[in-house]
């Protein structure tokens, strides 16, 4: 059983289904308090995951999920981040 290991999941904060990380954007609230997008996923700081879909998007938006999350305020430049990765990707 060496060789493949399973992908490692995580949970979306919006839908709550768990997915591999790669599905998912990874947003972070470093010591600072600073919040960014980390398409990496390998940024130190508390991190929340979102799936990679507009409505996702707009949902965390809306209900204010990441801001719960991360406790930190979101700025609306996260979100047009998070959309812009998303279109960029469904383009591709």
């Amino acid at each position: 059983m060496v060789g493949k290991r399973k992908a490692p999941e995580r949970k979306c904060v919006v839908t709550n289904e768990m997915k591999p990380k790669k599905d998912l954007i990874r947003v972070v609230r470093n010591k600072e308090g600073e919040v960014f997008v980390d398409p990496t996923g390998k940024k130190n700081g508390r991190g929340a995951y979102l799936t990679k879909d507009i409505e996702v998007i707009n949902q965390a938006e809306k209900t204010s999920a990441l801001s719960k999350q991360l406790n930190a305020q979101i700025d609306a430049s996260i979100y047009e981040e998070l959309r812009t990765l998303v279109s960029d990707k469904n383009e591709k």
